[in-house]
């Protein structure tokens, strides 16, 4: 049985809160967590250090109520003092149940923040990450604030692959732009949730990932200006195991995937749904025309692939086939 959103969050549990916690902030930091302790506690340090004039709290989303690895270290800061906030068990699983319930406690529980702000338990903010993301804000009146997500290897030898798709920022300098893709380095004004309908992550993308990709999309059709702060940097870890050709092949797919998802939502005729299913058979020859261009200039084929896995991806969801990569197996207590 599907949960209505109001049952969604009776059935959410409180794990841990800060002792003095300080309803009247207007700045909210989001962090779902699942499965990575050792990363969620580098996230957390790196927010405890920010460099910064906002008072700010944190909303921790445990998305594995069978072993809340995550709730213990969210409970090392708060209750040490060096972060104020709470950390709530989400014991539905899944990438965009996990970020409608951070965005959604966030929002009930401090009535006066203005900007929500997410970053992954896999990021290290830099220093003043917070604080320009905030001024960025206030200073341009953008709706939507993005900033660069940078890879950080934990094989030095696989450090070319910064330039690659799947780990380059889609902007290089800071100024308004057209739309932003990922939520992982993101700060969204309170009024946008209000236009939005919630959830606001499609729950279509829960298992696939690209919900905010959805959800900028729909921003962005609904009039929302952005803004791109190029010097507000998050860095990623990246593991081997996200540097093989399988896993960025699997990547590609999965863009792939969801460009046609979001595509799809928006053409909602038969004939502009047709035209779509038109521009997927026409991309698939186009992919491996730039992945020729990308041998030429990059001279590694492992960038080439790219394309031709996001044209396939795209052509493979229209029939039904589709990675699940947020789809956890489940864990014997």
């Amino acid at each position: 049985m599907e949960f209505s959103d109001d049952m969604a969050a009776a059935a959410r549990s409180l794990a841990t809160i800060s002792c003095d916690l300080d309803l009247t902030v207007t700045v909210v930091v989001c962090i779902p967590t699942f499965r990575r302790p050792q990363h969620l506690r580098r996230t957390l340090q790196s927010l405890a250090d920010q460099q910064t004039h906002c008072r700010f709290a944190v909303v921790v989303i445990e998305n594995d109520a069978m072993k809340c690895e995550g709730a213990p270290v969210a409970a090392e800061f708060l209750h040490g003092g060096r972060l104020q906030g709470l950390c709530v068990v989400e014991p539905r699983q899944g990438n965009c149940r996990a970020i409608n319930a951070a965005f959604q406690t966030a929002l009930a529980t401090f009535p006066a923040a203005i900007h929500l702000l997410m970053i992954d338990d896999d990021e290290v903010a830099s220093p003043y990450w917070l604080e320009r993301m905030v001024s960025a804000a206030e200073a341009t009146g953008a709706d939507v604030i993005g900033g660069p997500v940078l890879p950080n290897f934990d094989d030095d030898s696989k450090r070319a692959l910064r330039r690659h798709p799947a780990f380059c920022p889609a902007y290089d300098a800071s100024g308004p732009v057209p739309t932003i893709y990922g939520c992982g380095n993101c700060l969204i004004k309170r009024a946008v949730f209000e236009r939005l309908d919630d959830p606001a992550f499609d729950l279509r993308f829960n298992f696939l990932g690209g919900g905010d990709t959805d959800f900028f999309a729909r921003c962005r059709q609904a009039g929302m200006k952005f803004h791109w702060t190029a010097d507000a940097i998050i860095t990623e870890t990246v593991p081997p195991s996200r540097t093989n050709p399988g896993w960025l092949a699997l990547r590609g797919l999965r863009i792939g995937a969801i460009n046609y998802h979001v595509e799809f939502k928006a053409a909602r005729t038969l004939p502009t749904r047709i035209k779509l299913l038109a521009r997927l058979l026409g991309r698939l020859p186009l992919s491996l025309m730039r992945a020729i261009r990308l041998i030429i200039t990059e001279q590694k084929p492992i960038f080439a692939l790219h394309p031709m896995a996001v044209a396939l991806g795209s052509a493979l969801a229209s029939l039904g086939i589709e990675p699940q990569p947020y789809k956890a197996s489940k864990i014997t207590p």
